[in-house]
């Protein structure tokens, strides 16, 4: 009778500790996906533009994960448009990854550029909407092919994505920004960069 009881204790016991180590999984599993979400920015969960021809940039905001994508300006042979080196699109996500060209206002107050041809053969680059930033449309050394340059962190850098953190309360031409966002590589070492700037 004592050998069954043990046996049973035993059994309990054992019970006990494997309960206790599902929940000690369990408490640890949600806290690392608490942990993942808090440090999960949402641009991080956006699509990623993929198989775009010539495309140099692009940009992506809070709003929605519609994509405006920049890319280089050619023609059937390749040449670029030296006027617009710089061509503007949507990549429209929610509505199934359709393109579709800004509007005007779009075009003229938010998303468009500004070129100019410098005498090196580069061309400077401005966003109508943000004109503080300069960005410098250039042939790579490395494979002589055109890309976008500017200053992330106080080093030249090839521009890969922006992204807009914008907050409640502002209006269609003043929006309330919290933050922009940067992402590219180092012109001089190819190692990945990104700054974040209260424009």
């Amino acid at each position: 009778m004592n050998l069954v009881r043990k046996q049973v204790w035993f059994f309990v016991i054992l019970l006990i500790g494997i309960i206790s180590s599902v929940n000690l999984v369990i408490a640890a599993t949600r806290e690392a996906e608490l942990k993942l979400y808090i440090e999960t920015d949402p641009q991080d969960t956006f699509p990623v533009p993929a198989g775009i021809k010539n495309q140099l940039f692009y940009l992506q905001r809070t709003t929605n994960t519609n994509t405006v994508i920049y890319s280089l300006n050619v023609n059937d042979k390749g040449e670029l448009d030296e006027s617009t080196p710089v061509k503007v699109f949507w990549i429209r996500y929610p509505e199934g990854g359709m393109r579709k060209e800004l509007n005007f206002i779009q075009k003229a107050f938010a998303y468009g550029t500004i070129s100019k041809k410098n005498k090196d053969g580069s061309f400077t680059i401005q966003l109508v909407a943000y004109k503080k930033k300069e960005f410098t449309l250039k042939k790579s050394p490395s494979d002589n092919t055109y890309k976008m340059y500017t200053q992330i962190n106080n080093k030249e850098s090839e521009i890969k994505r922006v992204y807009i953190q914008i907050d409640p309360g502002g209006t269609l031409f003043n929006p309330n920004v919290r933050y922009i966002e940067m992402k590219g590589k180092e012109a001089a070492t190819n190692k990945p960069i990104m700054e974040r700037f209260k424009p």
